[in-house]
């Protein structure tokens, strides 16, 4: 018998239970699939929030397959997209948006670990998976399958896909035509997604839709900054304009704009201005900031920060144990933080729709993960509402932080996008000039090396919407006609005032972070050495005291 995919026409055109970039790249992918063309791979955007599960969902039908092979690029992924097809699942797509109505369903397989065998294969219609269980030559899936098991595959965080791995599954099954969904059509080394873009929905006509939050930058700008070389130890202060600059020119200017005490603060500073205003207009006090750190040292210096001015702060890292992970996300999904900060660890397949304020203390090598930063506080907690007070999100970066600059690649697929991210970033001279984004383990310097930020003045905030708002260009048009310059206009902005901190709260914030320091060190000793945390061997007073409180209190 055929497949539902080939023997049941979807309800999609007219549909107003699916969004409208939904029903859009089907309609483009069906056109496609109906094309004589040696063309194989092909692509859709869609930004966060608009329904790209869904779309992966029903693009089967639009090709009309067989078996359709589903991969993710993690498990959580690939969890979420077998539940959109499991017709055993509450919320299961099909039926939820009306696309057809009653059994049969395509049969769905998920494969994960050893749980599932070949008959199960043979009786799916769709199968789901994550790119880990289909890696290595010794694979029993790629060497037991055929290549033409399947006739569709479809790539979710399709920018992945020109990676060895995911190049290899396209070579086994040569026979399947191809579909890469994303959000953002280049990883984070700067290479663009394979096979040509077939259909983006801007971002811009998101925000009005009402599918993500409409979003501003706040850039801080210091009239002026004082900073000391090394290298000869002369103070020297530069102007707005040099600022940028050396975040172009001078790696080690960078590092020190988001680690240095002064500059890392204003940025703090101006993340909690903004999560409280949001608070307040919104009226929902569980609003949080999201902040981007370097490596495992800057997680710490930024939570200590944040705790010192009265905020419930953590951190998630590769570093820390999974359990301990879990204990700070458990406590992010309580409404028990105020801040949660990370590097490249809450990315593609999570979601909190809380998160408000993006604080970016990182470097991004390149626009692509710096879009997917972006994106955690992107999704909307009200739902096609966008002039609701809780669907605001804010992105906070010090000018000198050298943010984004290069977007020749992005053109390549979007101009409506290129100009979105130009209005959050209209900065000049700004460089990427990494592939990656970087994460830097910070090493003693010698005296001829690096700087230190000591002061900076007259710090801006400067608000860039990211929608058009006429009646602010005109309201600095009538400025300009009346002869006030750039300079005057800003120097009348208000100045960022530094959230009060007291000695007390900077001390507990220390102790804690110190605290904090102490029990990960002791951890790394004993697993350094093979000594079981909860052994009794370092007990030589035999006082029932394990190994990792011996070490962290008492002398053995």
């Amino acid at each position: 018998m055929p497949s539902p995919f080939q023997g049941r026409p979807p309800n999609i055109d007219g549909n107003l239970q699916l969004r409208e970039p939904q029903r859009e790249a089907y309609r483009h992918l069906a056109e496609f699939a109906e094309e004589i063309t040696d063309e194989r791979e092909v692509g859709v955007v869609l930004p966060v929030g608009c329904g790209k599960s869904g779309t992966i969902a029903i693009t089967p039908f639009a090709f009309r397959s067989g078996r359709t092979l589903v991969v993710a690029p993690n498990v959580a992924i690939a969890q979420q997209l077998y539940r959109d097809v499991d017709p055993s699942n509450d919320g299961h797509f099909y039926s939820m948006r009306g696309i057809i109505d009653g059994q049969p369903y395509p049969e769905p397989v998920e494969i994960r670990g050893t749980t599932v065998n070949r008959a199960d294969l043979d009786e799916s219609e769709i199968v789901v998976t994550n790119i880990q269980q289909l890696q290595g030559a010794e694979n029993r899936w790629l060497q037991s399958l055929p290549a033409y098991f399947f006739d569709l595959i479809l790539f979710d965080e399709g920018h992945h896909n020109v990676a060895a791995t995911w190049t290899a599954l396209k070579q086994k099954f040569s026979a399947a035509k191809i579909v890469n969904f994303s959000a953002t059509p280049l990883r984070a080394d700067g290479q663009l997604m394979a096979g040509r873009i077939l259909y983006s929905y801007p971002i811009a006509a998101a925000i009005r839709a009402g599918y993500v939050k409409r979003l501003k930058a706040v850039v801080l700008n210091p009239r002026t900054l004082s900073y000391v070389r090394n290298e000869d130890g002369q103070e020297i202060e530069v102007s707005l304009d040099e600022v940028r600059q050396l975040g172009e020119d001078d790696a080690d200017f960078r590092r020190s704009i988001v680690t240095s005490a002064e500059t890392l603060s204003t940025i703090v500073d101006a993340s909690i201005r903004e999560l409280d205003r949001l608070r307040s207009q919104s009226g929902d006090l569980t609003l949080k900031i999201i902040a981007s750190a370097l490596n495992f040292q800057h997680c710490h210096q930024i939570v200590e920060a944040y705790r010192a001015r009265g905020r419930r702060a953590d951190y998630v890292h590769s570093r820390e144990d999974g359990e301990a992970n879990r204990r700070v996300m458990q406590r992010l999904e309580n409404d028990q933080l105020d801040v949660i900060v990370q590097v490249r660890k809450l990315g593609e397949g999570f979601d909190h729709q809380k998160l408000a304020v993006a604080a970016v203390f990182s470097l991004f090598g390149n626009l692509s993960p710096f879009v997917q930063f972006v994106g955690r506080i992107m999704r909307v907690i009200d739902q096609n509402a966008p002039d609701s007070p809780r669907n605001r999100g804010v992105v906070v970066f010090h000018a000198g932080a050298n943010v984004a600059r290069r977007w020749e690649d992005f053109q390549r697929y979007s101009q409506a996008d290129q100009e979105f991210f130009d209005q959050l970033l209209p900065m000049e001279g700004l460089d990427f000039a990494a592939a990656d984004e970087i994460e830097i383990e910070p090493v003693p310097r010698e005296g001829g090396e690096g700087l230190e930020v000591r002061a900076q003045t007259g710090l801006q905030l400067q608000e860039i919407p990211l929608l058009e708002d006429q009646a602010a260009i005109e309201a600095l048009r009538t400025l300009r006609e009346r002869g006030y310059t750039p300079d005057q206009v800003r120097d009348a902005m208000q100045e960022l005032q530094p959230v009060p901190v007291t000695r007390q709260r900077q001390r507990q914030a220390a102790r804690s972070e110190l605290d904090a320091q102490i029990t990960t060190m002791t951890g790394r000793i004993l697993a350094e050495r093979g000594v079981n945390p909860e052994g009794r061997t370092l007990d030589r007073a035999r006082r029932g005291l394990s190994n990792f409180v011996v070490l962290i209190c008492h002398r053995p």
